[in-house]
């Protein structure tokens, strides 16, 4: 492209002949940092038929951001050996669901269009945590369910752009979760089936006959995009791209091979298609995604602001190693897994400098983290007969930052959908033991079988007694003292 440096890679298709064939739902930075590479290596490959139409359901924020620049935006891939950039072409245009729902409705229904994938975070497909059952009292939800032609849900978009395909006799098109959930596919399909039933049964059962929901595995380290990393990116390329993104080099797509209709020979992409997608997703949950979580609690709390920092401690480092060994006596690794290796990488991405991922980014929303990350493996553990010492102090941690307050006595906002409950719940609990009690009511989080296991009670109070005593570094080189 005129004006870039000659070291910047470009779009070299031509982008007046892509064609919209993907629709995003929740263009946050991560799918401008993974799922939309993709496509654009698709349109680079020679297929224009795989371009992405953004959408965001709440904010103008990234519209505003990516239409002043014809959708074009950086992707910075950084290491400690330097960084690579890329312009990356796919994403055709943004368009904002509350503004005109009617109009992202019409995009989604467009023949054209043959993948609707979304990254909405857990709480955006309004089924309830506990039972899995649509949230009908949601006021959204029931607001979709009252007009199904102007949602306001991913699950009411889906539903209703199904809804006119149907009548136009189009086949429905593959809905891919990009969302870091176990059983995604498994989630989304829940979601848009309760709300079609009760918008009109017959469609209910033409998604769940023509439709495709496949799970899928998502793994790139995406930190925030701060206001020193678009300056320092301007300096480079002497214009200012408000869209830029960040990321590791390390990249994986797994995807169950179900789909509803045409598809990019995602195999040729580097996407992993697999007939059982599960394995792939325990391991990323209960090592990387668990540690991270761990971590991000234990550093935060001891004013450690970035992940390299964290595990440049010996005894944090020592204690991921710790959380692994036990997280690993759970897996069922796929074949092509070396556990051993991918332990290797995950440290190595962890200790990246570079990517400055901040401790407090991957700290926000933990309620809707904690049970696939951590506490699926402290069951699992407990109903083997296993210790789960590393895995409570990761549980203990999340339930210290629900305080507000870091053991400096620095005073922050918990950020988390649950923030108003947790905080109700401690507001009389006066010890330890209190606090854990208290919060192990959250049925929301914690399941009522695991919470009532003595053994995972007095785990998570210990390990809540250990970060009193002896603080965050100290209680996890307690950990890794124990286990030797």
């Amino acid at each position: 492209m005129p004006g870039l440096p000659a070291d910047v890679a470009h779009p070299a298709y031509d982008r007046a002949a892509v064609k919209t064939g993907v629709v995003h739902l929740g263009i946050g930075a991560f799918h401008r940092a993974h799922q939309a590479v993709v496509f654009d290596d698709a349109l680079a490959a020679g297929d224009p038929r795989w371009g992405v139409l953004g959408a965001s359901l709440r904010s103008p924020g990234v519209r505003d951001q990516l239409e002043p620049q014809d959708g074009l935006y950086t992707l910075v891939v950084r290491d400690g050996a330097g960084e690579h950039l890329r312009v990356i072409g796919a994403c055709r245009g943004v368009l904002v669901g509350p503004e005109d729902p009617g109009a992202l409705v019409a995009a989604m229904a467009d023949a054209d269009v043959h993948i609707v994938t979304l990254t909405v975070t857990e709480k955006g497909y309004r089924l309830d945590p506990a039972t899995g059952e649509l949230l009908v009292d949601d006021p959204d939800v029931a607001a979709d369910l009252a007009d199904i032609s102007a949602p306001r849900t991913a699950p009411g978009f889906i539903v209703a752009a199904l809804n006119v395909r149907r009548a136009a006799g189009l086949k429905p098109f593959t809905v891919i979760s990009c969302d870091n959930l176990p059983h995604n596919g498994r989630r989304i399909r829940a979601a848009v089936l309760a709300m079609a039933r009760r918008v009109e049964p017959a469609l209910a059962d033409w998604i769940a006959a023509e439709g495709a929901f496949p799970q899928t595995m998502i793994d790139r380290i995406v930190p925030a995009t701060t206001s020193e990393d678009i300056s320092r990116l301007e300096a480079r390329l002497g214009v200012r791209d408000e869209g830029m993104v960040k990321a590791e080099p390390f990249t994986q797509w797994v995807i169950e091979n179900r789909f509803a209709g045409e598809r990019p020979d995602f195999a040729a992409l580097g996407v992993q298609l697999t007939d059982a997608v599960e394995p792939w997703e325990d391991a990323k949950l209960r090592l990387l995604n668990g540690a991270h979580s761990a971590i991000a609690y234990l550093g935060a709390l001891s004013g450690l602001e970035h992940v390299h920092e964290a595990v440049a401690r010996p005894a944090l480092r020592a204690y991921v190693d710790a959380l692994w060994d036990e997280a690993e006596t759970t897996l069922n690794p796929p074949p092509g897994l070396d556990i051993a290796a991918y332990r290797r990488e995950l440290m190595a991405r962890f200790s990246n400098p570079a990517l400055m991922h901040r401790t407090r980014q991957i700290a926000m929303d933990g309620s809707q983290k904690l049970p696939q990350r951590l506490l699926a493996g402290a069951a699992e553990r407990l109903a083997a007969g296993q210790g789960i010492a590393a895995i409570a102090l990761g549980v203990a941690a999340w339930m210290r930052w629900q305080s507000g307050v870091t053991e400096s006595g620095e005073v922050f906002v918990v950020d988390d959908p649950l923030a108003a409950r947790t905080a109700e719940l401690l507001a009389g609990a006066d010890s330890d033991q209190a606090r854990v009690a208290a919060l192990l009511t959250l049925s929301a989080v914690f399941p009522p079988a695991l919470a009532a296991d003595p053994r995972f009670v007095t785990a998570v109070t210990e390990a809540s007694l250990s970060l009193t005593m002896h603080g965050a570094v100290g209680a996890a080189r307690r950990v890794t003292e124990s286990a030797r």
